[in-house]
């Protein structure tokens, strides 16, 4: 199982973040130098993304300046500074639109973000592969369960978390708590907020990328804030609502694209498509609701920056609607769902491509199917057709 880090006990964001940062040092570490390649790509140094990223600061504070203190903490505890630690966190505003297309021809700046880089004693993990290979190819398939169509008669939420096979080695699973005090389980890269969790409410959220021809064209809430941020939510409506406050009430808007699927102990589930434009929610059909790397709302259609080829994104859909037909659905079918190999290297269970190098491979790096009545988590930690499904000790509930 990944390395679990308890940051319940601190007296305070601050320490939640220097306790953080202390016991993942080496994976956040892990986590700059791959960052800092897969930004070199688009052309943009390390340097250069921190600036980018501290423009956020204000929006974290505005948001919940917990966030920003633990943020601060953390680059304390790591060693790092506060602006990689921002850039970590804000890695989807700061990837270009044109992320998940055939990129444009930026060899030239991607080689003088790689010398930037070096000067500043970066390493380049890929100096032995092609300056771009596998680099703008990062799926995620994911499938929300509501009672209605459950074997086992609560919401259920599964996903595999496809990207870089070289960030395995940088996921924790971190126990955390949010502004209410409830708990939450989240496994996430290290140095990151949070990404794919459960709190002690129910409340399960995940990830898939999407890229808006509009992202990085304002500031906006960022999406592993945004993560970390409703997984203090009680439900799929309490998410609505904050969502709604993000957008409306407090003005903010969201920096980059991504889709948030959850379920919750009511029985429900939905996926929140967000852009910074505005969000829009996919409701499950016939009790199930699934979702791959591109926008499905018709309010947010013409958001829909270019995808490349190689990014399976429709057929993968395609493929996780007919799993979605297979109801009453419980823990063994997401489990087979999450193993479908039936379309080869870019299937909803993705096996690294060998004809790619090694170092730069895009794989499903974890398999991830939570329960939400009784609040439950299961990890497959490699490739899901490889492993098996291992239960998760979720955080010690709080008393609320």
């Amino acid at each position: 199982m990944f390395t679990c880090i308890n940051i319940l006990g601190a007296a305070s964001a601050h320490e939640r973040g220097q306790i953080y940062g202390r016991e993942a040092k080496g994976r956040i570490q892990h986590s700059v130098v791959t960052y800092a390649r897969l930004f070199a790509a688009c052309g943009i140094d390390w340097s250069s993304a921190c600036d980018r990223a501290m423009r956020f600061e204000p929006v974290i504070e505005q948001v919940d300046a917990d966030l920003m203190a633990e943020l601060r903490g953390m680059a304390e505890g790591s060693g790092q500074s506060l602006g990689s630690l921002m850039a970590l966190n804000c890695r989807t505003e700061i990837l270009p639109p044109t992320f998940l297309a055939d990129a444009p021809d930026l060899k030239h700046a991607a080689q003088v973000a790689l010398a930037a880089n070096r000067a500043a004693g970066l390493p380049d993990w890929l100096e032995q592969a092609a300056w771009d290979s596998a680099l703008r190819d990062g799926e995620c398939t994911a499938m929300g369960v509501t009672a209605a169509a459950s074997r086992t008669g609560q919401a259920w939420l599964a996903q595999n978390w496809d990207w870089m096979g070289r960030q395995r080695e940088a996921l924790v699973l971190l126990h955390t708590q949010g502004p209410s005090g409830q708990s939450i389980t989240t496994l996430t890269e290290a140095g990151m907020l949070a990404k794919i969790g459960i709190n002690q409410s129910g409340f399960a959220l995940g990830l898939n990328i999407l890229r808006s021809v509009r992202d990085g064209s304002r500031l906006g809430v960022p999406v592993h804030v945004l993560l970390r941020h409703l997984l203090d939510c009680r439900s799929v409506a309490h998410a609505r609502e904050r969502l709604q406050a993000l957008q409306t009430d407090l003005g903010l808007g969201f920096g980059a694209a991504s889709n948030v699927p959850c379920a919750d102990a009511q029985g429900q589930a939905a996926c929140f498509e967000v852009s910074p434009v505005g969000w829009a929610d996919v409701a499950p059909t016939d009790g199930v609701v699934v979702h791959t790397n591109h926008f499905v709302c018709e309010s947010l259609l013409a958001e829909q920056a270019p995808m490349g080829p190689g990014l399976s994104s429709q057929s993968r859909l395609g493929t996780a609607y007919q799993h979605a037909l297979q109801t009453p659905i419980g823990q063994a079918e997401l489990e087979h769902f999450l193993r479908d190999e039936s379309d080869g290297f870019l299937s909803i269970c993705r096996s690294p491509d060998p004809s790619v190098p090694p170092e730069s491979r895009v794989e499903s790096v974890a398999g991830i199917i939570m329960h939400t009545q009784p609040p439950a988590m299961w990890v497959a930690c490699d490739v899901p057709s490889r492993v098996a499904f291992e239960a998760v000790p979720l955080a010690k509930p709080a008393q609320l």
